[in-house]
């Protein structure tokens, strides 16, 4: 097999994404929920729309497989954010279970669009039990680091451990702190960014100092976000490969120090897709295969 799901780094094979269409739908259905879902701001639907245009162009550019997941009335306009509802391993899917109470039908939404396309489902996370995507990032493909939050839980992470040990893959534990409180969206990957097997962006003021220590020790260039940029989402990027980064306009600073370590960097504009609700573009991606 030349490609892997247990990576975080190597060129994108394959991935699922949700339009901005297909989850905000209607500016009725964003006046809705977006206050209850906790967004900084009801996003404006035209030019969430431009944004998105312009988002998926770059990765129509740079992937070879652009699967969709379908409009689905069950789900609300966070489904857009579509990496939080599933966990890919090189034996399937396996599908969340989400700590957002307003997010629930969003794991089942997507197993019904991966059975569709006849990607193996490994395994479910079950309540009491909760985990969120954007919670879990693979290390190596023998690694896999999990924050510990108020969206992914204690009996969540030992489910998770379970369906992966037959895998050979080391789970992680990273123990998150309180921060903005349980309404607030605070993800691992909210401060962790890896782009290389060797390269991370953080935001070391809320990382745990045994995980970052971790880090440095497993051979990391650690490349530090500032406060300002991680309000902007300086801190979420997504790579389409090895030092190949995808991140929201508007961090130019962070943006500078990944062009200094070698990286490309490309950007989208974001104020309406990702700042206003608190989705990078990790967050809007669901990836399912890398190469090796």
């Amino acid at each position: 097999m030349n490609y892997t799901c247990h990576s975080e780094t190597g060129k994108i094979k394959s991935l699922f994404i949700k339009n901005v269409q297909q989850a905000f739908i209607s500016d009725s259905h964003l006046e809705q929920y977006w206050e209850s879902l906790n967004y900084l701001g009801k996003p404006d639907l035209g030019n969430a729309r431009k944004e998105y245009k312009f988002f998926q162009g770059l990765l129509e550019n740079n992937v070879a497989e652009l699967f969709f997941f379908p409009e689905d009335p069950s789900v609300n306009m966070d489904s857009i954010y579509c990496r939080d509802a599933s966990i890919a391993t090189n034996k399937g899917m396996i599908i969340c279970n989400m700590g957002k109470a307003g997010r629930i039908n969003e794991p089942l939404a997507e197993k019904y669009a991966f059975e569709k396309k006849a990607i193996p489902i490994l395994g479910t996370i079950t309540a009491p039990g909760t985990v969120e995507g954007g919670d879990v990032a693979w290390l190596d493909e023998h690694t896999l680091a999990v924050g510990h939050t108020y969206r992914t839980n204690e009996e969540g992470i030992t489910q998770l451990k379970s369906l992966l040990k037959p895998l050979d893959v080391e789970v992680i534990v990273v123990h998150l702190p309180h921060y903005k409180g349980k309404a607030d969206v605070f993800h691992l990957m909210s401060v962790l960014s890896p782009v290389d097997t060797n390269l991370a962006v953080v935001y070391s003021p809320l990382m745990p100092i045994v995980f970052r220590n971790y880090m440095l020790n497993r051979g990391y260039q650690l490349l530090e976000v500032t406060d300002e940029e991680f309000d902007s989402m300086g801190c979420n990027i997504l790579a389409i490969g090895p030092r190949h980064c995808l991140m929201v306009k508007g961090n130019p600073v962070i943006k500078t120090e990944l062009e200094n370590a070698g990286c490309l960097v490309s950007e989208y504009p974001g104020e309406e897709i990702s700042v206003k609700g608190g989705g990078g573009p990790t967050c809007l991606t669901r990836p399912i295969s890398r190469w090796i």
